[in-house]
């Protein structure tokens, strides 16, 4: 199976819907062609079943024998690709960075090179015994973010 056939045809798809995007594609040595799409406003059936159609019936199966699976990025599957983040922006993400950083906090901005965080944590007041609530704030590159999720709350 050519790979570069097989993203030719997603990438075909995907210029029809601009609202979708690849976030991974593999093909296994006994030729399992495996999608994962995700979407400006989601993925639903109908938008797999559109992408496994534009691979699907451009490859002939009289030539080489084939499956094939378009999924989405599951609801905890880290995110990859920056358009991930700029349609999660406003929900609780947790990222782990290097210098072993790990934060769970609102994502407020998405830029070509970086993540903006805020939140709130309780800290000593300096003068006296208690605590204080203190916003915060991070901006952390891309390059630097190991791994990165959204915090799902019932």
């Amino acid at each position: 199976m050519n790979q570069t056939t097989v993203q030719s045809l997603i990438e075909n798809g995907l210029e029809e819907r601009p609202d979708l995007f690849l976030i991974d594609f593999t093909i296994s040595t006994d030729n399992k062609i495996y999608v994962v799409i995700d979407g400006d406003n989601g993925v639903s059936v109908e938008d797999c079943i559109f992408i496994s159609r534009a691979v699907e019936h451009n490859l002939d199966r009289e030539d080489e024998d084939f499956s094939l699976e378009v999924t989405s990025a599951g609801a905890t599957s880290p995110l990859i690709n920056k358009r991930q983040y700029k349609k999660n922006i406003g929900r609780v993400i947790k990222v782990k960075a290097k210098e072993d950083i790990k934060i769970e906090a609102k994502l407020t901005e998405v830029d070509e090179t970086a993540i903006s965080l805020e939140w709130k944590t309780k800290e000593p007041k300096p003068i006296g015994k208690g605590k204080i609530t203190v916003n915060k704030q991070a901006k952390i590159a891309f390059d630097d973010i190991l791994e990165a999720k959204v915090i799902i709350k019932f």
